[in-house]
């Protein structure tokens, strides 16, 4: 597909485990996105709480909190549900992350980009 950006093998990522970073622009500026799998499916975000635009993962691609049912933000604590992102617990409760759209095929992950966001040059 057009524009899509390969972001991982399929065995990369485990059911609430570790997370794939990976950048994405909007309006020219880099942001940090991740991928993660709950339930068999993999899942993209803006690396963003929706209570303040502060990275998520409390060490690089840890976004999932101990029982690795839930997506916590390490600097607020806000609580968010894996497959739709919604805020379920903590300052943002109602908020979303911002999903990002994600295939898996042929062994790979991948994240079509869609507005207003892109892939940065390069």
């Amino acid at each position: 597909m057009a524009g899509e950006r390969r972001l991982c093998a399929t065995e990369d990522l485990v059911d609430g485990g570790a997370g794939v970073r990976f950048l994405v622009e909007i309006g020219g500026r880099a942001v940090s996105a991740f991928v993660v799998r709950f339930e068999g499916l993999a899942h993209g975000y803006l690396n963003q709480c929706a209570h303040v635009p502060m990275e998520l993962d409390w060490q690089e691609g840890q976004f999932f909190e101990s029982s690795g049912l839930y997506l916590m933000c390490a600097t607020h604590g806000a609580v968010y549900a894996p497959d739709s992102g919604l805020c379920v617990g903590g300052p943002c409760r109602g908020a979303s992350l911002s999903k990002l759209r994600v295939d898996e095929r042929d062994g790979n992950v991948y994240w079509l980009p869609e507005s207003p966001y892109e892939a940065p040059a390069g």
